[in-house]
């Protein structure tokens, strides 16, 4: 039976795809192996994610019960329990049907989704972060391969190499030959002449492991980052998942951003907007001198070239917003000077 992945998340099927991945974040820290969360938890609740996180997936999933579309024949939809999936791959089996041969399709370890958190700063000039995962890994020991250092692998008694073996299913066509995965190599075409001690002959152990990322300059909030071969490994029986990084950059107090523009609210005396003067501004790359044009009004917007966020072909600006701040205590002197200069609009 195909797992419910709303039940185990805990969201409703017409739940949006924000409440999906609100639900995953908290069950995910909830029980986070690094943190004493249960494993096995931890890793259904991360399958349910990968099938309802993403919505085309999860559109075959409500579709089908699955992300592939490999159960949409089963739950009695054919007569006899008919159960596709029980023919693994379905190219394998009607290429054995009309006469094909070869291996089927290589095996993928799950992808593995982490968030990273940056800075504001961070994330305009790139930086290189430190990342601990705990997740099943390439056995350092044998390098994945399954066999004891300094021993080879041998060609699998049972499947003569070919990394398969002939079997008949009986189907609603009849009886069907079928190639399957050899059991015995589990498809790789050969085994270990002796089994790694520490994985015992499967390539894969699982514990904490540090990844050094690059995040290049220029990155958003809630971008999404892939990191080919670093999701969950099944060491030499296929290739590793990916990893996939949501980029979480935390706000400034003095600027925001809008694309590779960065923007920064100054505030400047009344003589200086009306006199002009050149005043000290923040950037990203620190303190700049900057010329006050007289007669500047407040909401005015100064441009500095060059001081924005990096992209391909060189850098943004910065816009500096000007606020004039009107004096709220007068002495009689300067009450009487602009009574005198009578500053009113008509």
């Amino acid at each position: 039976m195909a797992k419910d992945y709303y039940q185990i998340l805990g969201v409703d099927r017409k739940a949006s795809q924000d409440e999906v991945k609100r639900a995953f974040r908290k069950l995910a820290h909830e029980h986070h192996p690094d943190k004493g969360g249960n494993e096995s938890k931890f890793k259904e609740i991360n399958e349910a994610y990968q099938a309802l996180g993403d919505s085309e997936k999860r559109a075959r999933y409500d579709q089908f019960g699955s992300t592939d579309g490999s159960q949409g024949f089963g739950g009695g939809g054919f007569p006899g329990g008919f159960d596709p999936n029980s023919f693994g791959d379905l190219g394998d089996l009607f290429g054995n049907f009309f006469g094909g041969g070869g291996r089927g399709r290589t095996q993928r370890g799950h992808d593995v989704e982490t968030e990273l958190f940056l800075s504001f700063k961070e994330a305009i000039f790139g930086v290189s972060k430190d990342i601990p995962l705990h997740k099943t890994n390439a056995c350092a020991r044998c390098g994945g391969q399954g066999a004891e250092p300094g021993t080879k692998l041998k060609t699998c008694d049972t499947c003569k190499g070919k990394g398969f073996t002939i079997a008949t299913q009986r189907t609603i066509l009849g009886s069907v030959q079928m190639r399957v995965a050899c059991s015995a190599c589990d498809g790789r075409g050969e085994k270990p002449d002796k089994a790694c001690s520490e994985c015992s002959g499967s390539g894969t152990t699982r514990g904490r492991k540090v990844l050094r990322v690059d995040v290049p300059a220029g990155v958003e909030d809630n971008m999404q980052m892939r990191v080919r071969g670093e999701g969950e490994s099944i060491g030499a029986h296929g290739e590793p998942g990916d990893l996939y990084l949501r980029l979480r950059v935390s706000p400034d107090s003095r600027f925001t951003r809008e694309g590779t523009t960065i923007y920064l609210k100054k505030k400047i005396g009344f003589s200086q907007a009306a006199l002009g003067d050149t005043v000290q501004v923040d950037t990203v790359d620190g303190l700049v001198s900057m010329k006050i044009p007289p007669g500047t009004q407040s909401g005015d917007e100064l441009r500095l070239r060059g001081k924005g966020v990096p992209h391909g072909r060189g850098r943004g600006d910065q816009i500096v917003v000007i606020q004039i701040l009107t004096p709220t205590k007068l002495d009689k002197n300067t009450k009487r000077l602009l009574e005198e200069l009578n500053l009113r609009e008509d």
